[in-house]
């Protein structure tokens, strides 16, 4: 009987310890900044060859290496180092900062990239916020009339003014 009483006092003991174990709090964990997360298309360029810093740079399979020769593409366009484009019929054209030519030889310029970009973000919001672009020009509008009026009510008391 005593070494019964001993053994439940000992299992007693340990369920109490056990559970105000458990009952204990963990160290606060110290904040950690969240990784940043590459974008399919932002953080990776497309291939083909882009005028950057006023020099020539290549992008084939992810890699980027600026170009020291003269590099002939698919469509027979031979680019220099310098961002001359010689065409297969002869036309030159000089790369500006920021143009891009693709690896079949079609050539971008930065503003036709950022007018791309521009419609894609259009239609983007288009698609997530339909109609909602319409409305926005309908209270444009409807606050246009409002200052012509204003204006025009301005102009007679002005005017009106002006009689006395």
């Amino acid at each position: 009987m005593k070494s019964v009483s001993r053994i439940l006092l000992v299992a007693g003991c340990l369920l109490t310890a056990y559970g105000a174990q458990a009952q204990s709090r963990p160290a606060p964990r110290g904040r950690v900044a969240p990784k940043a997360r590459v974008k399919a298309g932002a953080g990776m360029m497309k291939d083909g060859l882009l005028m950057k810093d006023g020099k020539l740079v290549a992008t084939e399979m992810g890699m980027t290496n600026p170009v020291a020769t003269d590099k002939t593409l698919l469509n027979g366009t031979v680019i220099t180092a310098a961002g001359v484009v010689t065409a297969k019929d002869g036309t030159t054209t000089q790369l500006k900062e920021g143009d891009y030519v693709s690896l079949t030889g079609r050539i971008e310029t930065r503003a036709e990239m950022a007018a791309q970009d521009s419609i894609q973000k259009l239609q983007a919001y288009d698609l997530k916020h339909p109609g909602k672009r319409k409305e926005m020009e309908k209270a444009r509008e409807k606050a246009e009339k409002a200052k012509e009026k204003a204006d025009k009510e301005k102009e007679k008391a002005k005017a009106k003014a002006a009689k006395k």
